[in-house]
């Protein structure tokens, strides 16, 4: 049986907030499913404020810098969020729009 794979994309504060939740309810329905959240735009800077901690967590590298923010150095960058999602859905994963 193929693993569920999901990826939710959060590209503002209010569908971080959102995707944080989705990604919560997520886990519990489908413990044994792959999930990411990748994060984009102007959620960067509420991901920073949240001091978010999830193995989870993508943060796209061109955000970071249009945003000019300082991320913690632990957590993990993608370098063009566009082009990581599509790569995503290309290899199988579901795409979800916090």
């Amino acid at each position: 049986m193929t693993t569920l794979r999901l990826v939710i994309h959060a590209p503002t504060p209010e569908a971080l907030d959102r995707g944080i939740r989705n990604l919560a309810n997520f886990r519990r329905d489908q413990p044994d499913a792959e999930v990411e959240l990748v994060v984009t735009g102007t959620a960067v800077r509420r991901a920073i404020a949240l001091e978010l901690d999830d193995p989870a967590l993508r943060v796209c590298a061109n955000s970071i810098a249009t945003q000019m923010a300082d991320v913690p150095a632990d957590w993990e960058t993608v370098p063009a969020a566009v082009s990581y999602l599509a790569q995503r859905q290309m290899h199988g994963w579901a795409y979800f729009r916090a």
